[in-house]
């Protein structure tokens, strides 16, 4: 089966363009969402993450507290690290055990925010990068998270590997960038993603 990673920056409108290929019947693996289930539900990760990080990354109803682990880890490559080591590799295997639920499908999708530099990529045939300027990027995910300041956003845009070289490190690029349709573009990469898969 044909595997497309589908990654860029945050407010890039990765969730729009994955919405569009699930209307074309396209399965997709979400891997944020599948990293926060698989933290809340693993029982050996969930000891992993309060041996490494403590108590309190799980809060009084044993929901993973979010809010208290990002603090731990956002500011200390080291200690991200670490929360990295814990959770891609169950992630991978959670995908691993998704894919075989999914053989009817001529290719499938696997979103990550962080494609390359979790090493995603090499579980994957193909990368298709969202791009769009960051001052686009900006504004939407201010629009989106009213949580967050402009500060935090340029935070995690600073984090994330710079649009050039996901682009460039891409087989195959969506421009979300407000000039161009987004649903034209899908159609027509769906098309290439099925001759692909034959």
């Amino acid at each position: 089966m044909l595997k497309i990673g589908i990654t860029g920056g945050i407010g890039s409108g990765k969730s729009i363009v994955c919405r569009c290929f699930q209307l074309l019947g396209v399965p997709v693996y979400d891997s944020d969402t599948r990293a926060k289930w698989v933290m809340n539900h693993d029982p050996e990760l969930r000891e992993q993450l309060i041996a490494t990080f403590g108590p309190e990354t799980f809060d009084a109803q044993q929901h993973l507290n979010r809010a208290y682990l990002s603090q731990k880890v956002f500011h200390n490559a080291a200690e991200l690290a670490k929360l990295n080591g814990l959770v891609h590799p169950q992630v991978r295997k959670d995908f691993y055990t998704w894919l075989e639920q999914q053989a009817h499908a001529p290719y499938i999708l696997k979103e990550a925010a962080l494609m390359f530099e979790s090493n995603a990529y090499t579980q994957v045939d193909h990368v298709l990068t969202i791009s769009a300027p960051i001052a686009l990027r900006l504004t939407r995910t201010l629009q989106r998270d009213a949580h967050r300041s402009a500060t935090d956003v340029e935070a995690i845009i600073a984090k994330q590997l710079s649009e050039e070289e996901r682009v460039s490190r891409a087989q195959f690029v969506l421009h979300n960038d407000d000039t161009r349709l987004v649903l034209p573009q899908v159609i027509q990469l769906h098309e290439q993603f099925l001759q692909l898969a034959q």
